[in-house]
C-alpha cells in the first residue's frame, strides 16, 4: 500500500475505508522494513521523546548553548495559569510547550524532528496539549503521529521542508500542516477535512523566511514554533467546523515549494537577512555566540 501524493492518498482512504493514520501503518509495513509490532514500538518511542522534551524545561529551565533562549516555556506556561492569559488552556499549552521543545533542541537535547529539529516543537507541543485537554490515550495520538508522518512524507517527496531550501515555510509551515492534519483525525474529521486542514495551515504560513540569528536554531525560530502551534490548531478548528480551502493540499504543496525557491537566497537559513540580517541581529553574531 502506497501513495504519492494527497489525491493518491485521499483515493485509498476511500477505496478501503481507512483513515489517514491507518493507510500510512500499512505503507510503513508493505513499503518499509518494519513489522507490525516494531511500528507500535516506535509509535510508542517517539511520544515518550516528546513527552520528556515538553516537559524538561518546564520542570527545569536551562540556557541554550547560543544564550538566546532558555526559560521562556516555563514563563509562558506559568503565565497561561493566571487570569490574566488571554488564550485559554489548549492554546496556552501548545504555545508554551511547542517552545520548550525548541529549548531542548537548542541545549543540545534528544527531541524528534518533526520534520525538522527547527520545527520540532509544533507536533509535539499541539498534540500533547490536546493528549491532556481532552484526556486522550496514547493510542489516539499514536493515530495523529501516523497522520502527521502522511503528511510530511508527501510534502518531503513533492515539496521541501528544508529551511535552507525553501524558507521556515518549509520547516514550521509544514509543521503545522502535518499537526492540523493529526489533530483533524484524532477529534473524529475526515481524511479530506485532514488535508483541508494542511492546506489551510500551509497558505497561512506562505512566504515565511528562515533567518536565524547569528545562524543559531534558537531565535526567532522558538517563537515561530509557537505560531506553528497556533495556526494548527486555528487551521484544524476550521476545517472541523466545515470551512474549506479551495486550493487542494497537493497544489498547496507544489505552490509551497515553488515560493520556497523564489525566496532570496539570504532569507534561507544563511542568516544574512531578516531578524539576523538587523544591527542587532549582527552584533550578537559578532561577539562569538555563533
Amino acid at each position: 500500500m502506497d501513495f504519492r501524493n494527497g489525491h493518491e492518498l485521499l483515493k485509498i482512504c476511500a477505496q478501503e475505508n481507512l483513515p489517514i493514520s491507518e493507510v500510512m501503518r500499512q505503507r510503513e509495513i508493505t513499503c518499509g522494513t518494519l513489522k507490525e509490532d516494531e511500528v507500535a514500538a516506535k509509535l510508542k518511542t517517539v511520544l515518550s521523546i516528546m513527552k520528556d522534551a515538553v516537559n524538561k524545561p518546564l520542570m527545569q529551565p536551562k540556557k541554550s548553548i547560543g544564550g538566546l533562549i532558555g526559560g521562556e516555556a516555563k514563563k509562558v506556561s506559568d503565565f497561561g495559569r493566571t487570569e490574566q492569559s488571554i488564550c485559554g488552556s489548549l492554546m496556552s499549552k501548545a504555545i508554551s510547550y511547542s517552545m520548550a521543545v525548541l529549548e531542548v533542541n537548542a541545549s543540545m537535547g534528544l527531541i524528534v524532528a518533526a520534520p525538522t529539529a527547527g520545527s520540532s516543537g509544533v507536533l509535539p507541543g499541539v498534540l500533547l496539549a490536546l493528549q491532556e485537554e481532552k484526556q486522550l490515550r496514547d493510542e489516539r495520538i499514536h493515530h495523529g503521529l501516523l497522520n502527521a508522518s502522511a503528511v510530511g512524507y508527501i510534502l518531503m517527496r513533492n515539496a521541501s521542508v528544508s529551511g535552507a531550501e525553501a524558507g521556515c515555510q518549509a520547516e514550521v509551515g509544514a509543521a503545522s500542516a502535518m499537526a492540523a492534519s493529526a489533530v483533524v483525525e484524532i477529534m473524529g474529521g475526515t481524511p479530506e477535512m485532514s488535508l483541508q486542514a494542511a492546506s489551510l495551515a500551509m497558505s497561512n504560513l506562505l512566504g515565511l523566511v528562515c533567518d536565524p540569528i547569528a545562524g543559531l536554531v534558537e531565535a526567532p525560530c522558538q517563537s515561530r514554533n509557537s505560531i506553528g502551534a497556533s495556526n494548527a490548531i486555528t487551521c484544524a478548528e476550521l476545517a472541523l467546523a466545515g470551512v474549506t480551502h479551495p486550493i487542494p493540499f497537493d497544489e498547496m504543496a507544489e505552490a509551497m515549494y515553488r515560493v520556497g525557491k523564489s525566496i532570496p537566497f539570504e532569507l534561507r537559513e544563511t542568516a544574512m537577512g531578516g531578524c539576523a540580517g538587523t544591527p542587532t541581529g549582527c552584533s550578537l553574531c559578532s561577539r562569538g555566540m555563533a
